[in-house]
C-alpha cells in the first residue's frame, strides 16, 4: 500500500458518500427517521453513524475538531468540509507516515492502538458497509440508489461517462 493508494480510497469513499447523501437528500423527511431495524435505526441514522466514524477517525489521525451534529442539515453542512479535511490529510502523507501507530481510547472505552494505513482502509471499508446498508434502506422504499461500486469511481474518474448503476 502507498500513500497514493490511500489518496484514491479517501476520495472514492468520499465520492461514494456524496452520491448516496444525494440519493437520501432526495427522499421524503419522513423516511429519513423511519426505523428499519438494519444498522443505525433508520436512513438518517446510518448516515449519521457514516459522518461520526469520519469525524472520530479523523480527529485521532489529524487534528481535533467540533463534533458532529446527527440532522440532515448538519450533514449537508458539514460534512462536506469533512471529507475535504481528510483529502488534505492524505495529501500530505508519505510512505513513511503510512506505519505511524495512533494510540486511541476505543468508543467502547479500550485502549488500542493501529497505524495510519490500517484505520485509513478500516474506514473506507466501515464506510463501504454502511454506504451498503443505507442502500438497502432505500431499496425497501421502491428507489432505486446510486452506484456506488469502486470500480464505477475508477471509471467515472478515468472519463470513461458510464451512466452510475450499481
Amino acid at each position: 500500500m502507498t500513500a497514493s493508494d490511500l489518496q484514491q480510497h479517501i476520495r472514492y469513499s468520499a465520492w461514494a458518500s456524496r452520491r448516496l447523501m444525494d440519493a437520501v437528500r432526495a427522499l421524503p423527511p419522513a423516511e429519513l427517521a423511519r426505523p428499519t431495524g438494519i444498522s443505525h435505526q433508520s436512513i438518517l441514522g446510518t448516515m449519521a453513524h457514516l459522518h461520526f466514524a469520519d469525524w472520530i477517525w479523523y480527529t485521532r489521525v489529524a487534528e481535533a475538531i467540533d463534533k458532529p451534529v446527527s440532522t440532515m442539515e448538519a450533514l449537508e453542512r458539514d460534512w462536506p468540509e469533512l471529507q475535504e479535511r481528510w483529502e488534505r490529510f492524505v495529501d500530505g502523507l508519505t510512505g513513511a507516515d503510512l506505519g505511524r501507530v495512533i494510540a486511541f481510547r476505543s468508543i467502547r472505552g479500550y485502549d488500542a492502538a493501529a497505524t495510519v494505513e490500517q484505520i485509513v482502509l478500516h474506514l473506507v471499508n466501515h464506510g463501504t458497509m454502511h454506504r451498503g446498508q443505507v442502500m438497502g434502506m432505500i431499496r425497501q422504499l421502491g428507489i432505486e440508489p446510486p452506484g456506488t461500486d469502486l470500480l464505477l469511481y475508477y471509471m467515472n474518474a478515468a472519463g470513461y461517462g458510464l451512466k452510475a448503476q450499481g
